[in-house]
């Protein structure tokens, strides 16, 4: 029971040497060259820098084109167009010319397979007289 002792009192001397701030960096400051010490949990947001305010405010136009104004396209819309639908289009003729795959056709056919070489079934390629 003793060493548990040792252990939780080393932890607690450890974790509360961790939480003070170093001497170097608490005499040389925020602008010295020691950098004070983190948290790694911290409960504070991270704020990004940069920039203002990236915010369009509404003009009352649609896409912001007034009347009488001609739309200018840009670079990328013609490829996303001609993209997209190219695309789609090559999706729908490779789906429609897919095998058939499923396990309930393979088997449908095993099953007429077997039966018509029991001669249960008659074989659907030979001519009946």
């Amino acid at each position: 029971m003793s060493a548990l002792r040792q252990t939780t009192t080393l932890l607690r001397a450890a974790s509360a040497a961790a939480a003070r701030p170093s001497t170097l960096a608490a005499v040389r400051g925020s602008s010295g060259a020691v950098a004070p010490r983190q948290a790694f949990f911290s409960t504070t947001p991270r704020r990004a820098g940069g920039g203002g305010m990236h915010y369009d405010p509404p003009s009352g136009w649609l896409w912001g084109v007034r009347p009488g104004e001609k739309y200018q396209n840009e670079g990328w819309e013609n490829l996303f167009i001609y993209g997209f639908w190219g695309s789609l289009v090559v999706f729908a003729v490779a789906y429609a010319w897919k095998p058939d795959t499923s396990i309930q056709t393979w088997a449908l056919e095993e099953a007429r397979r077997r039966l018509e070489a029991e001669g249960i079934l008659p074989d659907p390629d030979q001519e009946q007289k």
